[in-house]
């Protein structure tokens, strides 16, 4: 692509709707300076220098939709408790939209807090609950669904998943049904527990790890052959359009039932590997919505993917930093 085509498909992005659906939570940030070790256990001491709270989940995917020029809306489902409040206050701080929040006393509002020194990731601690939702809730989440699409335009469907539960078989198989019926193209970001629910998705995104497990499929980063024709038998049997798995240094691989590219990483510098997985799918639905070919929505987004690796903790990809990256290693 040249320039003046890279450019203009940035710059569409500034008119998309996107709407995400799935886990929500609290990254909480703990930040200190370790000088010693506890003497009542061999562990560090950390004297803390600061706290922070951000958005985390799917919500770190709004932010990403968001940091890129377009409008992320969320559904989603937190309990009304002080990190449920804590969250609806980041929304707000973030000017993101809380209209697809539902609310309940059911629930636990996921936390995950962070321990880091010296830019070290020390410890992670998470408070949550990962059930199921309740038939009543789920119920609810469904029309609230259904509603946000009638209500909105939407470009693309992000199905969030995080394994906390607001995510199940029957809301993922009825979304993706209004999702045909309207033309709107899906992507997922999967976790274990739903892995092969998924069924007629436009974009399937796993890392290696979870197609391993998720797939139940015995293959590593090396073996281009063997990957390629477990995710060929997946994208068969989930009659999925594109297959996407990411694996870290070795980059990403992208197959549909006409083509495959292996994409390598970039070299960088790596501060934090966490939230780019979040920035990956982010900008894949931006650029299929943009109706880009799949080995350039690939490219772009393991560009996306590394960028945000550079930099401590989770944060949103930065737009035209991707869009620079994108004219020195993609522009004719």
């Amino acid at each position: 692509m040249t320039r003046k085509e890279l450019t203009q498909v940035f710059d569409a992005f500034d008119k998309m709707h996107i709407l995400i659906i799935g886990d929500v939570m609290v990254d909480s940030y703990l930040w200190g300076d370790v000088n010693r070790i506890s003497p009542e256990a061999p562990v560090p001491i950390i004297a803390t220098t600061g706290r922070e709270n951000r958005l985390g989940g799917a919500a770190n995917v709004a932010l990403n939709i968001q940091s890129l020029g377009a409008t992320p809306i969320m559904c989603s489902v937190i309990a009304n408790d002080e990190a449920g409040d804590i969250f609806m206050q980041l929304l707000k701080g973030n000017q993101l939209p809380a209209n697809g929040i539902i609310s309940s006393g059911k629930r636990k509002t996921t936390v995950k807090t962070r321990i880091i020194s010296q830019n070290q990731h020390l410890l992670r601690i998470d408070e949550e609950e990962n059930h199921p939702l309740e038939a009543s809730l789920e119920k609810k989440l469904q029309a609230h669904i259904e509603d946000l699409l009638n209500t909105y335009k939407i470009d693309a469907i992000i199905f969030e998943d995080y394994d906390k539960g607001v995510l199940t078989p029957a809301t993922i198989e009825a979304t993706i049904k209004l999702a045909q019926s309207k033309g709107i193209p899906t992507l997922v970001d999967p976790k274990k527990r739903n892995f092969n629910e998924y069924k007629g998705v436009t974009f399937f995104k796993p890392n290696l790890k979870e197609f391993k497990e998720g797939a139940k499929v015995d293959v590593n980063s090396n073996d281009k052959k063997g990957l390629l024709q477990a995710a060929t038998t997946f994208i068969k049997e989930q009659n999925i359009r594109n297959f996407m798995v990411t694996m870290a240094e070795k980059g990403v691989m992208i197959v549909n039932q006409n083509k495959h590219y292996f994409i390598p990483a970039e070299v960088r510098d790596i501060a934090d590997v966490s939230g780019a997985g979040d920035t990956v799918i982010s900008v894949s639905a931006l650029c299929v919505s943009a109706g880009l070919e799949e080995q350039l929505v690939a490219g772009i987004a393991n560009m996306a993917g590394g960028l945000v690796c550079e930099h401590p903790g989770v944060v949103p990809i930065d737009k035209q930093e991707l869009l620079e990256e994108c004219f020195e290693k993609l522009a004719e």
